[in-house]
């Protein structure tokens, strides 16, 4: 499951602001807001899911362990 500060480290990541990360997952402004917020405010997994697939269409990749939580923007270009 996608966290709050997961969502605007990535966001950060690939210097998209919160407008332009609502377009590419196609969720609302306002129900992206409630994914970030601090407040725990609840958002349908369905929101979670579009926007984690948003992320890692842009190289986000998502870092989870019993150490802690992260993201990580990879380079996805090839070598010929």
């Amino acid at each position: 499951m996608i966290t709050s500060r997961q969502s605007r480290a990535a966001r950060a990541l690939l210097g998209w602001t919160q407008e332009t990360l609502a377009d590419r997952a196609r969720v609302s402004l306002t129900a992206l807001k409630r994914l970030e917020s601090e407040s725990g405010l609840e958002v349908y997994e369905s929101t979670r899911d579009e926007v984690r697939r948003a992320f890692e269409d842009g190289g986000i990749v998502f870092l989870n362990s019993d150490q802690g939580v992260g993201v990580m923007l990879v380079n996805r270009k090839r070598r010929s």
